[in-house]
């Protein structure tokens, strides 16, 4: 984890350890990391080096902290990939070292790629369980008292749903992360009612074609659409 090139800072001998007893099955998810004294005298480090390394542990989805006593108290092992990713990718896309157009670019390769390689087959309830989550949303994006934000928060969910279809985790990760980063963005970008209500219905035709094609196996044709409305939305609110 430490660059070599650079001298390490003092709360990285935690992130460390962390990393290598996860690897090695010492610690699995929901144990309860050693408290701050322990961990400081554990590493020959200060106890606010160690509160430094379980905050940025939280940002990246690896603990969870609460206060209290027992083994749901202090910092506890989870795995939220996407908190990271989302995290880091929302600030540099903020300072304008990632783009949004970079941003979109990625998405139409996660998607494409993730609707090429659904099989319904191969965990028969599973995708029958996701076809149905992605089918709930889709109607309430088609519900005409659906509103601007919840319709992003079903668009974005309808997507990921779509994804995890490929049953590849880092994909479905990855996606939550993109369309969190740039979820502001998008919202912000049509500030017209009268240009939503033109936009939400071309929206709604485009999910209903992904959705059937999808559900209907027929991938190559999914990924197409799904190209052709990633891109399709961006130009109308770039």
């Amino acid at each position: 984890m430490n660059n070599p090139d650079k001298p390490a800072r003092a709360y990285e001998a935690v992130l460390d350890a962390v990393e290598v007893d996860l690897r090695a099955g010492r610690l699995k998810l929901g144990d309860q990391l050693p408290g701050e004294r322990a961990l400081a005298e554990r590493h020959g480090i200060s106890r606010a080096s160690v509160r430094d390394a379980i905050r940025i542990l939280d940002v990246m989805g690896v603990v969870r902290t609460s206060t209290g006593s027992g083994p749901s108290s202090g910092a506890v092992l989870i795995s939220r990939p996407a908190a990271g990713i989302s995290t880091a990718l929302r600030m540099h896309v903020a300072s304008a070292q990632l783009t949004v157009r970079e941003i979109v670019e990625t998405r139409v390769l996660l998607e494409t790629w993730a609707a090429g390689a659904v099989s319904l087959h191969d965990d028969e309830a599973r995708a029958e369980e996701l076809l149905d989550e992605a089918r709930d949303l889709l109607e309430q994006m088609e519900r005409p008292e659906t509103g601007r934000q919840e319709f992003h928060d079903l668009d974005a969910r309808f997507h990921v749903v779509l994804a995890s279809l490929s049953g590849n985790a880092v994909i479905t990760a990855m996606m939550e992360s993109l369309r969190l980063a740039i979820r502001d963005y998008v919202s912000e970008a049509i500030t017209s009612e009268a240009a939503w209500g033109d936009v939400v219905a071309t929206l709604k035709a485009q999910h209903r074609g992904i959705f059937d094609a999808v559900a209907g196996g027929r991938g190559g044709e999914a990924a197409g659409l799904l190209r052709e409305h990633i891109e399709w939305f961006h130009r109308e609110v770039g």
